[in-house]
């Protein structure tokens, strides 16, 4: 089949077939990576800017990273220093992105809309969505999707658990939309004032017995505490969160459920370390397949090829 999308701003409009075709891509492009000479011409003469508005480590040197194998060329544009940060706005800034002939543009930005509002405004060039605000963080789904499908195969009837800050969690919710469009049923647990309200909406069922959400599950997905975003009061203190809420050894029964964590992960409040480095651990194979999945995204959308 000819890959139909452009770029990428959700994965509302990604369906089955294309989830699978894309992990298929994803894995070809990390046995790539294993090789001595790693880098392909598949983007040359492709310039793609990546314009982070918020700080970013994983996502943006993965960006980076893929677009470099792929032999595109690269500019990183900081929010702090350039135009942006004297008052220019997202549409005169999208303006000026094409006038220099970018190819694409991957964006994280604080506010909700953020990535699907420069597509909009931007005639030419792709744009990928890096993570907008609570809203959706997609390349994160994707590479927590390939991760698991390479550790258990087809992912049809099988239990993800959900647990932390849901409410202010992008990754949360392009996750619950990636496991379920693959067969996988979702379920969140945690405070239930870190819950959104319209989680059924998402696709998830909540469930306020956090030790029963992890034991029924294949893989358990843990979540930071989003200080950053949210109001003061919503959790009584950290330690209290870690006894309650928090992946501890005794919590987590051995050999039976998958360890799965978007990072930057916070020792002794969402996880124990000795879950966070255990056997069961797929932290460490979520940042390999961060350059893999997002070398297929480029490839697949920008490359002009057939899946």
């Amino acid at each position: 089949m000819k890959w139909r999308h452009k770029g990428l701003i959700d994965l509302d409009e990604w369906n089955r077939e294309e989830l699978d075709i894309f992990l298929q891509q994803a894995d070809y492009m990390e046995e790539l990576l294993g090789r001595p000479i790693k880098k392909v011409p598949a983007l040359r003469g492709k310039m793609i800017v990546n314009f982070f508005y918020e700080p970013s480590t994983r996502t943006k040197v993965s960006f980076e990273l893929a677009e470099k194998m792929l032999s595109a060329d690269v500019v990183n544009w900081s929010a702090s220093g350039s135009s942006v940060s004297k008052g220019e706005t997202m549409k005169d800034t999208a303006w000026t992105l094409e006038a220099m002939g970018a190819d694409a543009v991957v964006i994280r930005h604080g506010a909700v809309g953020a990535a699907d509002y420069l597509s909009k405004k931007l005639t030419r060039a792709s744009v990928f969505n890096a993570g907008d605000g609570t809203h959706r963080h997609p390349t994160q789904a994707l590479l927590d999707l390939h991760s698991a499908w390479k550790k258990l195969g087809k992912l049809d009837g099988k239990k993800v658990a959900i647990v932390g800050d849901v409410l202010h969690s992008r990754v949360a919710r392009s996750g619950i939309k990636a496991f379920s469009k693959m067969g996988a049923s979702v379920t969140v647990s945690g405070p239930e004032t870190l819950m959104p309200k319209d989680i059924q909406s998402l696709g998830a069922s909540f469930v306020s017995d956090t030790k029963k959400a992890i034991e029924e599950a294949d893989i358990l997905y843990l979540l930071r505490i989003q200080g950053e975003r949210q109001e003061e009061g919503l959790i009584p203190s950290l330690d209290e969160y870690h006894l309650r809420y928090g992946a501890t050894p005794e919590l987590v029964k051995e050999g039976k459920v998958l360890i799965m964590h978007p990072g930057p992960i916070n020792r002794r409040v969402e996880i124990a370390s000795e879950v966070a480095d255990g056997d069961n651990s797929l932290i460490l194979d979520q940042v390999k397949s961060g350059v893999a999945v997002r070398m297929a995204l480029l490839y697949l959308c920008l490359g002009g090829v057939r899946a």
